[in-house]
């Protein structure tokens, strides 16, 4: 016979009723889940959303390889003073074959297009030593998915899980952002999908549903969340910033309830978040991007809203009103939300910088894309009736805005003909972010397919702007001639598109021209399937 009152017994028997306790947990969350798990089966049909002839550009790519593979077929040569180092592009791989949209009693759910597990494409540029004592290009490429949490979850059951939460009916996606929740503990799929970034020798993929996840440029596995001291218990910006004179990484992260928005400052290491701050807004605007100087947070305050309580109400989770207001927030750098400057701007949709600077001490200037409605969308009837674009709204061109900060007006105009090219994903050399500069590059718009908003945009070239250079050009539909930012550019044969252009600058160790580099760029020709 055992006391009962003796410690070690109580504390055993104690121990082992906690075990039974977290056993009985355990098979009663299993049983919840597939009981849910049975519910969805039989309730919900999951379908393959499918893609045109004309959409070839969009196909996910079925196979990793793994390990990187020698490119022997190379066109042209790659400039001696090219740096060595590794291209990564990366962008939506839908796991299972492609978006998927669901039909229920509750109505329909889609996938949107900005979803899709993502997947690194990296080519690695390596000079190597031949026995003469000169150097060849030798080039590999790779591919894998990025390794998130969702990502393993739906890869070990084999079969896609999560029900599309974005687009469709109201109460068909409230109902899959419900039954996400209750099996998974998460709304969505944590895609990462949009880009690639580095921060004190690592580097990150992100999409700004989660967390950035750490990867190996090497192997391109997934490594781990990035974690902070104190913890960032939100979303990245899929575009942070690094400060030039700090090594400091600004970012910001919305959420569909308050706080709404906040702005982070990661220190140089990597290590710390040195500052966060509630913008304290009274929606939540899409913050795709933010825009740094030498000493403030760029703030962009759009209508292109996310709202919990609409979709209750039956109307769109993710909405653009043209009707409201849109605006610039100027922050100093570790500043709270009653040190912002606003400047009231008129309505648009922006989801990219070029660049921001201070030019003089009291004036800041903004360039980035903007376009006046949104290829966003997630309500069901735009879905399921493609409209017609003839008059560009849906699509970006060069911006300027200029922010007066000792009075508070501004200034702001085309830097194109909206007669011109469309055009977005804009990139600069990344030496002058937050400082003054000449040069901006941005991918263009192919005129054909953006006469539909079907949102699947292509991008047929490439364009420079030289910020600094006026040059007179008649607009084709009014006759005028105007003074306007030069613009060249680089137009790819037919059908072949591009994703993912980056200036990479010159290797040199001397000064040189901000533009002394290469725009690099995979291309994809529809003709033969072939990509470069």
């Amino acid at each position: 016979m055992y006391d009962i009152k003796q410690p070690l017994y109580g504390a055993l028997v104690e121990k082992g009723a906690n075990n039974i306790m977290i056993r009985i947990e355990h098979v009663m969350k299993n049983t919840s889940i597939k009981i849910l798990d049975a519910f969805v089966d039989s309730m919900f049909e999951i379908i393959d959303q499918p893609l045109l002839p004309s959409q070839k550009n969009f196909e996910p790519v079925e196979d990793e390889l793994g390990e990187a593979v020698v490119i022997t077929t190379i066109q042209g040569n790659i400039p001696n003073n090219f740096p060595q180092g590794v291209y990564i592009r990366n962008g939506p791989n839908p796991l299972h074959g492609g978006l998927k949209s669901t039909k229920s009693i509750f109505g329909k759910s889609n996938h949107i297009w900005v979803e899709g597990e993502g997947m690194l494409h990296a080519l690695y540029f390596t000079k190597v030593l031949k026995l003469d004592e000169e150097y060849y290009w030798s080039v590999n490429y790779n591919n894998r998915h990025i390794k998130t949490e969702t990502f393993t979850l739906e890869k070990l059951r084999n079969k896609p899980s999560f029900l599309p939460a974005i687009g469709g009916d109201s109460l068909a996606v409230l109902s899959a952002y419900l039954l996400n929740l209750m099996r998974f503990g998460k709304v969505n799929k944590y895609i990462s999908n949009t880009n690639v970034f580095e921060h004190c020798g690592k580097v990150y993929s992100i999409a700004e549903n989660h967390m950035p996840q750490e990867i190996d440029i090497f192997t391109l596995q997934t490594l781990a969340n990035w974690h902070l001291s104190p913890i960032w218990n939100r979303p990245f910006t899929s575009h942070p910033k690094r400060v030039a004179c700090s090594g400091e990484l600004v970012t910001i992260g919305i959420a569909p309830t308050k706080p709404y928005v906040e702005i982070g400052v990661i220190s140089a290491d990597g290590k710390k978040l040195v500052h966060r701050a509630d913008l304290k807004l009274k929606r939540c605007p899409i913050c795709h991007d933010i825009g740094i100087t030498k000493r403030y947070n760029l703030i962009m305050d759009i209508p292109l809203t996310i709202d919990i309580m609409r979709l209750v109400r039956g109307g769109p989770l993710i909405k653009y009103d043209k009707d409201e207001y849109a605006r610039i927030g100027v922050m100093p750098r570790y500043g709270d939300a009653d040190s912002i400057k606003w400047f009231e701007v008129e309505p648009n949709c922006t989801m990219h910088f070029f660049n921001c600077f201070e030019d003089g001490d009291d004036e800041i200037v903004v360039w980035g894309c903007r376009a006046l409605d949104s290829i966003i969308s997630s309500t069901q009837e735009q879905i399921d009736t493609p409209t017609t674009n003839a008059n560009n709204s849906y699509h970006d061109s060069p911006y300027e805005w200029r922010l007066n900060m000792k009075n508070g007006r501004i200034k702001e105009k085309r830097l194109t003909l909206d007669s011109e090219f469309s055009m977005d994903y804009p990139a600069i050399n990344e030496n002058y972010i937050g400082l003054k500069n000449k040069f901006g590059y941005a991918q263009v718009v192919d005129p054909i397919s953006a006469t539909t908003s079907n949102n699947l945009l292509k991008y047929c070239g490439i364009a420079k702007l030289h910020f600094e250079e006026l040059e007179t050009r008649i607009c084709s539909t009014s006759g005028e001639s105007k003074e306007m930012v030069k613009i060249e550019y680089h137009m790819f044969e037919k059908n072949t598109f591009c994703s993912g252009a980056t200036f990479v600058s010159n290797d040199k160790k001397e000064c040189v021209d901000e533009d002394d580099g290469w725009i690099i760029t995979f291309v994809h020709n529809e003709d033969t399937n072939i990509s470069q």
